[in-house]
């Protein structure tokens, strides 16, 4: 179900970028997703909307610490701010920004997990989150890649209730999915071996749907961006990692449809 009016507490909910260039990045991701971004009111700060269709599909303003790349943020619904953020202390995990109110919008907090991981939580109040999701040109998944998957199991499933399942993958590490009851919400990849930086830090990677895998790695490119993982065949679809031209990593993803 593409268009979202409520997430249940532990789901995913929202994306935003904090980069280092807000005008820049808005004319990249207008022309690479098509959305129309909007400013927000002085007391945002410099915060605008990514709208698709009507709906807001994800966020971007000005980075908060400047000696830090600029990066997607993946936001986890809960049903209080400040009582999951208790709980991520009391699991190992750090808060970063303490709990506070975004307007009228919602509560939130920044947050890292037991291995650096940072994140963010959500509490809904006008705002519930990404009005449109899985849809070509909107979010459509968030990936944990850890060095530490097994206290990355531990940490989301004591806090947010998360459980983790194995998909065998040939060639290469399984692919962990998270579910949260019944519904996959986010998935989990270890980083291991040559094929990763030394320097690289764990964190959420997320990813946007697209039409075309290929069209949209040339019109990164084609925009300044830079590609990092040439487009790869995986049983949901075909998927690129790309840099855009501020340095904020994503992915791309062609869903398959059960046609396929």
């Amino acid at each position: 179900m593409p268009e979202m009016t409520k997430y249940e507490p532990g789901t995913p909910s929202w994306v935003d970028l904090g980069t280092s260039d807000p005008a820049e990045a808005s004319r990249f991701y207008s022309d690479l997703f098509g959305w129309s971004i909007m400013d927000g009111p002085p007391e945002a700060g410099g915060y605008r909307m990514c709208m698709l269709d009507g709906k807001p599909v994800a966020g971007l303003g000005p980075q908060m610490n400047a000696g830090m790349p600029p990066f997607w943020t993946t936001y986890i619904s809960v049903s209080s701010a400040d009582e999951s953020a208790a709980a991520i202390t009391e699991d190992g995990g750090n808060i970063i920004v303490g709990p506070m109110d975004v307007l009228d919008v919602g509560r939130m907090a920044v947050a890292a997990d037991p291995a650096g991981t940072m994140f963010s939580i959500w509490q809904p109040r006008a705002h519930a989150g990404a009005g449109i999701v899985n849809e070509p040109n909107s979010w459509c998944w968030s990936e944990l890649t850890t060095r530490e998957p097994q206290k990355s199991v531990e940490f989301y499933g004591a806090v947010f209730g998360w459980t983790a399942k194995l998909t065998p993958m040939e060639g290469s590490s399984d692919y962990t999915e998270f579910h949260l009851g019944d519904h996959r919400i986010a998935g989990m990849v270890q980083m291991e071996g040559d094929s990763w930086p030394a320097d690289e830090p764990n964190h959420w990677l997320i990813y946007f749907a697209v039409d075309d895998c290929q069209a949209a790695r040339d019109h990164v490119e084609a925009l300044g961006g830079e590609l990092m993982v040439q487009p790869t065949e995986v049983p949901p679809g075909t998927f690129a990692v790309v840099k855009d031209p501020q340095g904020a990593v994503f992915g791309v993803i062609a869903l398959r449809t059960p046609e396929d």
